[in-house]
This record gives structure tokens, C-alpha cells and sequence, in this order.
């Protein structure tokens, strides 16, 4: 890897959980490309008096992180939200940076997550039909293969580039008429596996505040894909009922790969076989997707109302 890619700002978000925030960045600090990364915070602002004591505790957290090649913050005066904070602090990166990492508070890491973002943003940077990268893959019934491809984003550990998000649609009710127009509602749902389709429909309807499913849809309409590794680069741990937006659940957890995720040229077409086995495992976890749906719908973010 040539040393200016090792560059690559990695932007994190954070809101009241310092536990969780300290986990991520102790996991972040044991990737090899840790010293040569710029790292920036967004804490967003206290939406409650009784918020304040954990909110600072946070900032005062960041304020000491040492380690990594630069660290800046942003400490919102007030509560920016779900939406807002992720949309406007992926944005101001990428004003002047022409590509980004984006972490939430409630990830852990593996130690080669870096060196599989770094590889990955730079093989398929020229690739404009690539979206994003993606370090989380589900526990699935069957063996992946070692990277593939998925029509859309994600938001559990993911990359992606300045020509990539000026794709991003911030009008949900446009990305659902387009869905609707082109026939792609079922496609859009995994044929039955998740309900993203309700997901952006609620968003329109005002009944959440997603950035996610905005940014999946808006990728996925454009028939844009995003690239998975075949074992997970990133735990959830925020699913144990310490998030706004979640409740406790341990079906989408499993340990991090200790060995690298190999990322190579590989057709830029979606995977069947992942697809498939996505949709599979989704279905089977009914009784689990609210918590799910719920993390998708904040981006796992905690800050969120």
C-alpha cells in the first residue's frame, strides 16, 4: 500500500456511551495502520439535562486518545440527531478528503479492519459503480466467499468515497417513488428477507429519521453495490439494550476474524450465493428484527431521539 492511503481519515460518532466508545477505539488502536490514521470525533450535544454528566464524560475520553496519527473533534453545542450528525459530518469530511472510514460508538474492531478499508477504498476507487466498502457480514448458515458484492450500502463499519455519497439522496420520498416506478420494492426487501421498503416508507411518513435506509436506497436505485467481507471485520455491541434505539438481542453477534480478509478484483456484480444467504438468515430471525430494523434505522448511532 503506498503511505498515502494509509491516510485515509477514519471519522467516528459518538454520543453518551463511553464504555462502548473506549472498546471501539481500544480494538481500532490494535489495526497495524492505527499510528498513520487521522482520527476524527462528532460528539453530538445533550438532548437532556440528564444526558450532560455521560455526554462529557465522552468528550473528556476523547480529549485524552492518543495513538493514531492526528486526532480532531467536533463537540455539537446542542443535539444534532440521528440524521443530521451522520449527513452533515460525512459531508464536511468529504469536502476536503476524497474518501473516508465511518465508525459508530458501539463497534469493535478486528485487526486487520484497516488494512481491508484501506485495501478495498483503494482497489475499487476508480470503480464508479462501487458505493461503499462494508467490514460487517452476518452469521450465516454457509461459507462466503472471501469478499463479494451487494446491490446498496450498509452502516455497521463501512467506507466510502467522495464521487460515491454525492449520490446520496436526502429526499426519501423521491428514492421510494423511484423504487416504486422501477419495480424494485421487492428486490429492494431482499424478496421478503427485510422489510427496508416499510423502513423508507416511515421515513417519509416522519415516523423515524434514518440516514441509512436513505443512503441504501439511494445506492441501490442506481444499482450501485457495496463490498462485503465473507467473515465479519465488525461486532455490534450496542444491541444490549444500552442504545435509544435498540433492544437486547445476540443473534447478529460473532467474534471478529483473526486473520485478514484477502481483497482482490473480483466481478463487479452482485453475489447470489450472499444474497441469498442474507435474505435466508434475515427471514429466520424474525422474533430479532426489530432490533435489526432499529439499528439500521439510527445506523447504530445513540444519539438519535
Amino acid at each position: 500500500m503506498e503511505a498515502n492511503h494509509l491516510s485515509i481519515p477514519v471519522v467516528v460518532f459518538a454520543y453518551k456511551r463511553v464504555d462502548h466508545l473506549r472498546r471501539l477505539i481500544e480494538s481500532l488502536a490494535q489495526n497495524a495502520e492505527a499510528a498513520a490514521t487521522p482520527l476524527y470525533f462528532y460528539c453530538d450535544g445533550a438532548k437532556r439535562p440528564d444526558d450532560q454528566p455521560a455526554v462529557d464524560k465522552v468528550r473528556s475520553y476523547v480529549s485524552q486518545i492518543q495513538g493514531f496519527a492526528s486526532v480532531a473533534s467536533v463537540f455539537r453545542p446542542q443535539n444534532f440527531g440521528l440524521a443530521e450528525s451522520i449527513i452533515t459530518g460525512v459531508s464536511e469530511i468529504l469536502q476536503t478528503r476524497d474518501r473516508v472510514i465511518v465508525l459508530e460508538d458501539d463497534l469493535v474492531l478486528s485487526p486487520y479492519f484497516l488494512r481491508y478499508m484501506i485495501q478495498a477504498l483503494t482497489l475499487y476507487e476508480n470503480s464508479q459503480r462501487i458505493a461503499s466498502i462494508h467490514g460487517y457480514c452476518y452469521p450465516v448458515d454457509l461459507p462466503l466467499p472471501e469478499t463479494f458484492f451487494l446491490r446498496g450500502a450498509d452502516c455497521w463499519g463501512w467506507a466510502t468515497w467522495a464521487r460515491a455519497w454525492r449520490h446520496f439522496e436526502p429526499d426519501g420520498e423521491k428514492l421510494l417513488a423511484k423504487l416504486r416506478a422501477d419495480k424494485l420494492t421487492q428486490a429492494f426487501d431482499l424478496d421478503g428477507g427485510h422489510p427496508y421498503t416499510t423502513m423508507l416508507e416511515d421515513q417519509v411518513a416522519g415516523r423515524n429519521d434514518s440516514w441509512a435506509i436513505r443512503w441504501h436506497a439511494s445506492c441501490f436505485v442506481r444499482d450501485m453495490l457495496t463490498l462485503y467481507p465473507g467473515r465479519t471485520l465488525v461486532e455490534n455491541i450496542g444491541n444490549d439494550s444500552s442504545g435509544t434505539h435498540c433492544v437486547a438481542t445476540d443473534v447478529f453477534s460473532q467474534a471478529v476474524a483473526e486473520m485478514p480478509a484477502w481483497v482482490a478484483q473480483i466481478p463487479l456484480t452482485e453475489s447470489v450465493l450472499a444474497r441469498k444467504a442474507f435474505a435466508r438468515f434475515l427471514k429466520s430471525q424474525q422474533p430479532s428484527l426489530l432490533s435489526r430494523a432499529k439499528q439500521f434505522l439510527r445506523g447504530a448511532y445513540e444519539g438519535a431521539t
